[in-house]
């Protein structure tokens, strides 16, 4: 669950972002530059909002008030970056491991079952550019997923696959969000992206959110 209420000022505009997520799919929609990546960077501690407050499951990570922000580390979320960002000279197997390899006793079992449930585990010692760009997706997945996140975040994440591929990880992405039951947020410029795999949508504008029941584009 997020709960946040931030003001954040960019070149342009501030951004004010009054936001409520339980366990569901919320897609975020907008122009380029409206404020979505901003609002993925506050909340995983990327970036530091002005004033404002942020609540994930309860725990406040960010409090202006209270002189409060925890580093990105202890604040639990999976963020997937719309290149993927995968360390080119791990393999499969390193660049999900990445994020629990410092943990004394991860879950063994649980990174066997996402490798699993994301048919990667045939990939584990290639390194990412000798496998696609599904695989390349699925792989980045697995390693936002790795830490057991109370939030996932995903920024485009099928922006840069094919057609073909596309449809066969929307699929997929359906198959987790019921698997996963956490809070993901998903940027997305595709309309029939964010009505097939969101909850529901909220448009952003110049740093405004605007709730609406059904997904669309703002140009």
């Amino acid at each position: 669950m997020i709960k946040m209420d931030i003001v954040k000022s960019l070149n342009n505009f501030d951004l004010k972002c009054k936001l409520n997520l339980g366990n569901e799919v919320v897609a975020l929609q907008g122009s380029s530059g409206s404020g979505k990546t901003t609002i993925l960077d506050c909340i995983a501690g990327i970036k530091n909002p002005n004033k404002g407050i942020i609540k994930i499951d309860n725990k406040t990570v960010f409090s202006s008030s209270k002189n409060i922000n925890l580093p990105i580390k202890d604040r639990h979320i999976g963020y997937l970056f719309q290149n993927y960002a995968l360390f080119p000279h791990m393999t499969v197997e390193e660049n999900i491991l990445f994020g629990v390899k410092n943990q004394k006793n991860y879950d063994i079992s649980y990174i066997k079952y996402i490798t699993e449930t994301f048919k990667i585990e045939h990939l584990k010692d290639r390194k990412p550019n000798q496998i696609s760009g599904g695989e390349k997706q699925r792989v980045a997945l697995a390693r936002a997923l790795a830490i057991k996140p109370n939030v996932l975040m995903l920024d485009e994440p099928f922006s840069s696959l094919d057609k073909d591929t596309k449809e066969v990880v929307y699929k997929e992405f359906m198959e987790y969000k019921k698997k996963f039951k956490i809070s993901i947020i998903l940027v997305t410029h595709n309309s029939y992206e964010a009505e097939l795999l969101a909850d529901r949508s909220i448009i952003i504008h110049e740093g405004v959110l605007v709730k609406s029941n059904h997904a669309f584009n703002i140009v």
